[in-house]
Order: C-alpha cells, then sequence, then structure tokens
C-alpha cells in the first residue's frame, strides 16, 4: 500500500541520469538501462513517465508504440517496458501508481491496446490478461504464452484484430 505522497510527472530532460540509476538499480544489468536510453533518442511518440518521492525520483515506466498489421490496416497501439522502482522503494506502490497513469494517460489518447511481457501475478490487477486470448501473440518465440499479456482499451478499434504484436526494433537487441 502507498504510504507517502507519491507525484507522477513526464519525464523531462533533468530526469535522464536518473532513470538510468533506476533501470540500472532495478533490474542489476544494462539491458533495459541502454533500451530507455536508445528509445529516447529514436522514438518520438513514447510515453515516459517518472515517479518522485518526497523531490527523489524512485520510480520510472515507458510506454512506446506497438504495432499488429491486419489485412486491412495496421493498427497502432502501445508496449509498456520496462517499468522500474529503485529497489528500497518497491512493494510500497509506486510501480503500480505508473501503470496506473500511464493507462490512464493512453485511454484519454484513446490508444486501443498495451501490451508487455511481465509477471503474470502482477499485470493483472490493471486489467491485462494473457494476449492470446484476445488473439495476438509475440513477434518473440519462447516467451511463456502467460507472460505476454494484453489490455485492450478500444473494444471498437480492436474489433476482428488479431495477430502477431511487434515492438518497435530496438527491443529485438534486448530480448
Amino acid at each position: 500500500m502507498l504510504k507517502r505522497n507519491v507525484v507522477v510527472r513526464a519525464e523531462e530532460p533533468r530526469d535522464v541520469a536518473n532513470v538510468r540509476a533506476i533501470n540500472l538499480a532495478a533490474f542489476e544489468q544494462v539491458t533495459e538501462a541502454d533500451l530507455v536510453d536508445t528509445l529516447r533518442s529514436e522514438c518520438d511518440d513514447a510515453l515516459s513517465l517518472v515517479a518522485d518521492v518526497n523531490g527523489e525520483t524512485v520510480g520510472h515506466i515507458l510506454f512506446t508504440p506497438a504495432t499488429i498489421e491486419t489485412p486491412r490496416d495496421i493498427v497502432v497501439g502501445m508496449g509498456l517496458a520496462p517499468m522500474a522502482v529503485l529497489p528500497d522503494h518497491q512493494r510500497q506502490g509506486v510501480g503500480s501508481l505508473l501503470v496506473r497513469e500511464g493507462l490512464e494517460i493512453l485511454r484519454q489518447k484513446r490508444c486501443p491496446f498495451v501490451i508487455l511481457v511481465g509477471h503474470p501475478e502482477y499485470y493483472p490487477r490493471f486489467g491485462f490478461r494473457p494476449a492470446s486470448e484476445v488473439g495476438l501473440s509475440c513477434q518473440w518465440e519462447g516467451v511463456p504464452d502467460e507472460a505476454f499479456m494484453a489490455l485492450i482499451m478500444d473494444e471498437e478499434a480492436m474489433q476482428d484484430v488479431s495477430g502477431t504484436v511487434r515492438y518497435r526494433p530496438e527491443f529485438d537487441a534486448a530480448v
């Protein structure tokens, strides 16, 4: 349960070093931090949010475009990845708040879907379910069905849409 005042806001240029440090601390490797840095420089339509507690940036979440090619057209939604919280601030609701705030912004922008590869025990609380249940599959082989999840936010836009979801090409180096 969230015990402190957390402010979620858009990432700003002054946050770059803190966001990198958060990802390094949370994942204990450079893959996710490098991915965020690359996406920041290559992707103009990302949604990047940070969480501040008492003026300290302790969490980060990134959403970038993901596509489904159908016989009629290409449907563009978003992929959630990565989401990171400093270890000392984990299990206190910071990550949940980042996810909820990000999803609300995307709903307001009429984003049709959000996909992710993540913990099947964590993300269903936000409405995510195995993507296979809505006819979507992951571009990468070997991702467990229960870990590749989707949240359909615009049922009308997603009517009769199925197929393989593709993340931005920058993710291929991180998988």
